[in-house]
């Protein structure tokens, strides 16, 4: 009998920042899933989303009777299930910073996070950045170029090729694109420009996108 594939629930794709990182990550490396979507910001959405979720978040992995209900949860336990797919480095120390650099977006940058928040089809350039958001985004500058110049070689993702942590900071190119387009106030070397114009080039985005939109189109 062949296995049941896994549901992922999920919410809008203009907002739902948490949604697309293990949403992409399945999609880039070929792990086969059926999408449900909650839409969000409406009266009956957390009842919708409790049929599905036991935190009352999502997004939420279903794989049979089992279930998963945070995004870096989902990513360690997709890694653990298909380990051919690579979702770590294979390297000890770089998986060790990849796993630091997912965690540390997976529970900091609020400011960056709380003032900037996904809007993936948007365009709101931010003429004064606050000054905590303006430390978030060096940091993650800095972070993003060390990750690229101690293993970035062999492709343009933060470990070479595609892994978790590029699912994590997915959301992030989405918010530099959206409100701060031009990041040499904030030490970029032409690294930090060069990932996020990768990630957002990537056609799994491309299609995320397209999704967001067919979805504000159909929205009462």
């Amino acid at each position: 009998m062949a296995e049941q594939p896994y549901q992922l629930v999920i919410g809008n794709k203009n907002w739902s920042s948490w949604s697309l990182r293990p949403w992409l990550a399945m999609r880039r490396v070929g792990i086969p899933f059926e999408e449900i979507n909650v839409q969000l910001r409406q009266s009956d959405t957390k009842a919708e989303i409790l049929k599905y979720s036991p935190s009352g978040h999502v997004p939420l992995l279903i794989d049979g009777a089992f279930k998963v209900w945070d995004s870096l949860a989902i990513l360690e336990y997709l890694a653990d299930a298909h380990p051919e797919k690579g979702l770590w480095p294979s390297d000890r120390k770089a998986r060790a910073l990849a796993r630091c650099a997912a965690a540390e977006m997976h529970s900091g940058f609020m400011p960056l996070r709380r003032t900037c928040s996904m809007e993936i089809l948007a365009s709101n350039p931010m003429e004064d950045v606050p000054e905590d958001v303006g430390a978030d985004v060096r940091r993650i500058v800095a972070l993003w170029k060390e990750c690229r110049s101690r293993h970035g070689n062999g492709g343009p993702f933060l470990f070479g090729s595609f892994t978790a942590a590029d699912a994590m900071y997915a959301p992030v190119a989405s918010r530099f694109r959206t409100y701060l387009p031009d990041l040499d106030g904030f030490g970029d070397d032409g690294t930090a420009s060069a990932y996020v114009a990768e990630v957002l080039s990537m056609p799994e985005i491309a299609e995320w996108i397209e999704g967001a939109r067919s979805q504000v189109a159909a929205a009462p």
